[in-house]
């Protein structure tokens, strides 16, 4: 992402930050929200920190396993650098768009191929769409009642969260696995677009698409030699995003709070993480702030729930959002370094000659 974009990116997910810190906090008295705050447990906030640093390290080990099948064995650290780019450029893009073209940027500065690095983040895409249906539709089983809780412009989102991402998933799927099907779904897509001017230069998009699906039969190909690698992953997937939706399990033990089902909680968050995750607002700010008023005024209760959003979004998105910026900084600092140590030239061998006196 060039400069113009982060900038921008970054203006308006702080123009979005103001505005809905100015609608959360309208309602509220200086003395209230102070006294709530005043009285949270600082250690169930660093376990919610915890469960961020398991949702971000949990990418970084799929990205480990991934490119050590390729023949890149990178070490942990350095997956955990790219995991944290990858949350912030994600943060600061419209629906998370830049995440994985940064983290793929990085990795090739470290001489991992592109096609490979695309490779990397095309399976864990894979894996995270499809067990956020899992886990949404494992809600909606076990849990339908809680549907009602969200209200009706969250029900409607909730379904066009789960149209989305399981259109994703089935379209990724059959690109790898249906490549013959794909094609020809894909290239009539590519008409209509042309005939409604949506695409003026056809064959520079087919070659564009083209590209694409070999990458995803690259991918079906790395699964199918490495059968015992996708179970692994989706396992590692569970619990990253277990993870993240059980941040506001620890912000409603950090208030001091009890009586209410863990399960209800992270079903809930589910939910609503599904409902607004594919908004095209950088960081889902202030669809994620809204969604969890509604959602989660069951357990925290009406006077409660505007601090405990205030907590839950600290921990899962904006404290993560600093540090992610702070890591991303020394990467890319890492990264410059390295390439000009690579162009220097090498220091020329001098003869020593016998020494005279």
């Amino acid at each position: 992402m060039n400069k113009r974009k982060s900038v921008i990116g970054i203006a308006l997910i702080l123009g979005l930050m103001m505005f809905t810190g100015y609608m959360l906090l309208r309602d509220i008295s200086w003395s209230t929200l102070s006294g709530a705050l005043g009285g949270l447990n600082p250690l169930w906030l660093l376990v919610g920190l915890g469960l961020m640093f398991v949702f971000v390290g949990s990418e970084a080990l799929c990205s480990r396993i991934i490119l050590g099948r390729l023949g890149h064995p990178v070490r942990y650290r350095r997956c955990l650098g790219y995991s944290f780019v990858g949350f912030y450029v994600s943060s600061i893009t419209p629906s998370s768009t830049g995440g994985q073209p940064a983290q793929v940027y990085y990795m090739s500065r470290d001489h991992i191929p592109a096609a490979h690095g695309a490779l990397n983040m095309m399976l864990i895409a894979v894996c995270y769409q499809g067990m956020v249906i899992g886990y949404a539709l494992l809600c909606l089983v076990l849990r339908f009642d809680l549907v009602s809780n969200l209200g009706g412009g969250l029900e409607l989102l909730l379904l066009y969260g789960v149209i989305v991402n399981s259109t994703l998933t089935a379209g990724i799927l059959s690109l790898m696995f249906l490549p013959h099907a794909a094609r020809k779904l894909v290239d009539a897509v590519l008409r209509l677009l042309v005939r409604c001017r949506l695409v003026r230069h056809e064959e520079q998009a087919r070659e564009r698409l083209e590209k694409q699906m070999a990458e995803y039969r690259r991918g079906a190909a790395c699964m199918k030699a490495n059968p015992g690698m996708m179970p692994l992953l989706l396992l590692i997937t569970f619990v990253q995003l277990t993870a993240l939706f059980a941040v506001p399990v620890a912000v409603y033990y950090a208030f001091g709070l009890s009586g209410s089902s863990v399960i209800d909680i992270i079903a809930t968050q589910a939910m609503v993480t599904l409902a607004v995750a594919n908004l095209p607002l950088p960081g889902a700010v202030g669809a994620s702030e809204g969604g969890f008023v509604a959602a989660m005024t069951l357990f925290f209760g009406s006077s409660l729930v505007t601090p405990a959003v205030l907590v839950s979004r600290g921990i899962s998105f904006y404290s993560f959002l600093l540090i992610s910026a702070v890591i991303a900084l020394t990467v890319h600092l890492r990264t410059n370094r390295q390439r000009r140590q690579e162009e220097l030239p090498p220091c020329p061998k001098t003869a020593r000659g016998p020494v005279t006196t």
